[in-house]
């Protein structure tokens, strides 16, 4: 059996490679493809939509697709990604402390 805190590091590791590594290579980082998401969104919804609002409808999107299987780990996996590109593009990573 793997632990608790085994899971808890192999799924923000695995989020750490996506978010750093893999996604950046493919499509840029956070800031420019939230970005480019965000001015599409803009279009299709007649409204401003923000970087930091990608991040939330994305997540939100992860968390319904675990609403129907919650052992999908790559669910899990993205919706960290997602919740770390969040924290970047709308500034509040500088303020993360690591506290609850």
């Amino acid at each position: 059996m793997v632990s608790d805190e085994t899971i808890r590091g192999q799924t923000l590791a695995a989020a750490g490679r996506a978010v750093l590594s893999d996604r950046n290579r493919e499509y840029g980082g956070p800031e420019q493809s939230f970005g480019t998401i965000a001015g599409l969104w803009s279009v299709i919804l007649s409204r401003p939509v923000t970087p930091a609002e990608v991040a939330l409808c994305m997540s939100a999107v992860k968390i319904a697709r675990l609403t129907a299987n919650p052992t999908h780990a790559d669910s899990w996996v993205d919706l960290a990604g997602y919740a770390a590109c969040g924290a970047e593009v709308s500034g509040a990573g500088s303020q993360a402390s690591g506290g609850r």
